[in-house]
């Protein structure tokens, strides 16, 4: 049996000039406005966008029910405008504390700490992006996420 592979990688090709798209993922209101899969809000989205900086998000799902609250950190370690962002994410408390995976209903075995690669690239008006998440199995839910997040992004870079 093949394991599956330990990342999940999307290519799209958005109909925006790179400095638009590059803004999109560093500037944190353009952010919380696609960020997350459908039904998801990003209320919270602090970034310090330089080498060393921190982020923080919270995405949050709301029913008449229940409210779901997912907190984010991580610290960026290469930004190369307009190209390139890494970053590493891990799982939190609105605090910025730390929350083991599995607390959340994650997998064993799913890492506590993972890497976001996005590279951009000119096309000539438009822009092709490609995501890395090293340490989100393909075919996860997270792999769905980042799906839905891009077709926000999309849509809204369509309207812009």
């Amino acid at each position: 049996m093949t394991k599956a592979p330990e990342w999940v990688k999307i290519t799209r090709e958005v109909d925006a000039p790179i400095d638009l798209v590059w803004e999109m993922w560093t500037d944190p209101e353009q952010f919380k406005k696609w960020y997350g899969p459908r039904g998801m809000t990003v209320p919270t989205a602090q970034m310090d966008v330089v080498v060393g900086g921190t982020r923080k998000i919270c995405m949050e799902k709301r029913s008449p029910d229940r409210t779901m609250t997912m907190w984010f950190t991580g610290v960026y370690k290469e930004v190369s405008k307009p190209g390139r962002l890494v970053y590493t994410e891990s799982l939190c408390d609105a605090d910025g504390v730390l929350i083991a995976p599995q607390a959340m209903g994650m997998p064993d075995g799913h890492p506590d700490i993972t890497e976001v690669i996005v590279e951009l690239a000119e096309a000539g008006e438009r822009t092709v992006m490609t995501m890395t998440h090293v340490g989100v199995p393909e075919g996860t839910a997270g792999g769905g996420g980042w799906s839905q997040a891009f077709d926000k992004l999309a849509e809204l870079l369509a309207g812009a």
